[in-house]
């Protein structure tokens, strides 16, 4: 089976053969400029994770504490279910949640999307796992991830049909870094994968590993 990291150097090979080079570059100036920025840096190993309770696809409340207080919670911070290589991510974790949850831990997928966005990505994508949505971004915000578009890239997405306001209920256009955190019981961030260029993300097996690490 692929790896996720496979899978996405696939889709990206793929998705860069059918972008035209204005695309390529609006694309690759954001993600220069985010990160130049120091915007949205993310919380890093040893902080303190902030608490929180977001509704889930379904609207009931899923609280942070409560899910440690069973054990060590994954923390997923992700695009938008429109967003492919969040898409990849997600499955991805949808395939290993059976070692997820023998080595005693939860895991939490959390984006800017409405409920009824979130319920759509978790139907289309069969997730097992909480999706919660943090209308508005406090939680992301407070996790240090959230930043706003530049103009160009919004009038790039409103051409690909991307709308986001539709997605998040809000006319903001802001989105998350998308994240990887590992909490452990005490609240404590024992890893943090935070990176500016969002086709970047870190292979399930390497944060199972770390989950298996706290047992």
């Amino acid at each position: 089976m692929a790896s996720l990291i496979d899978e996405i150097n696939e889709y990206k090979a793929s998705s860069d053969k059918k972008a035209s080079p204005e695309k390529k570059r609006i694309h690759a100036q954001a993600t220069k400029e985010l990160e130049e920025s120091g915007i949205a840096k993310g919380l890093k190993k040893g902080d303190h994770a902030p608490d929180f309770t977001l509704p889930d696809a379904t609207g009931r409340d899923v609280s942070l504490s409560d899910q440690l207080a069973e054990g060590p919670v994954i923390l997923s911070f992700y695009r938008g279910g429109w967003c492919p290589y969040c898409n990849l991510e997600l499955r991805a974790y949808q395939r290993v949640l059976p070692e997820i949850k023998n080595a005693g831990a939860e895991l939490i997928a959390i984006s800017p999307q409405t409920p009824d966005a979130s319920l759509s990505t978790k139907e289309k994508d069969g997730l097992d796992f909480f999706v919660l949505s943090d209308e508005g971004g406090e939680i992301t915000r407070a996790y240090d991830l959230l930043f706003k578009l530049p103009g160009e890239l919004i009038e790039l997405y409103k051409k690909s049909g991307i709308d986001l306001p539709a997605h998040n209920g809000n006319e903001s256009w802001e989105l998350p870094k998308p994240a990887t955190f590992v909490v452990n019981r005490q609240g404590t961030i024992v890893f943090s994968h935070v990176d500016s260029d969002y086709k970047k993300r870190t292979d399930p097996e390497e944060v199972i590993a770390i989950i298996k690490a706290l047992q």
